[in-house]
């Protein structure tokens, strides 16, 4: 599960360096990937989150990776239950960033590189 999310983190960091123009901006672009772990559940539970950040944890990609590798490591989630639904929502994630970010890489670099 770690490999796969680093994975698809890596090609998203990938199209947003072919995206922007120096280094400096690739640097920037990736910066807020920094910051959503601490929206996650990582930390502590989406519920005693205030209201507004509630559903920010509880919907973004750093939230069932975490309560699954949580699962897988501890026997359960925050929620108290096994790992379950998280780890096939983690892996379409993953999935889904993986291709997204793979699609638009490749294209960016094609394009970049055509002229």
């Amino acid at each position: 599960m770690v490999t796969a999310f680093i994975l698809a983190m890596s090609w998203l960091a990938a199209a947003f360096g072919l995206l922007v123009r120096s280094p400096e901006a690739a640097n920037a672009a990736t910066f807020v990937l920094m910051f959503l772990p601490y929206l996650s559940t990582a930390f502590v539970p989406a519920r005693t989150m205030p209201a507004v950040l509630r559903p920010v944890a509880a919907n973004q990609p750093f939230t069932p990776v975490i309560e699954t590798m949580r699962g897988l490591w501890m026997g359960h989630t925050s929620t108290g239950a096994a790992v379950g639904h998280e780890a096939w929502i983690a892996a379409a994630y993953c999935a889904v960033i993986f291709v997204a970010a793979f699609a638009a890489a490749s294209w960016l670099f094609r394009h970049r590189t055509a002229a």
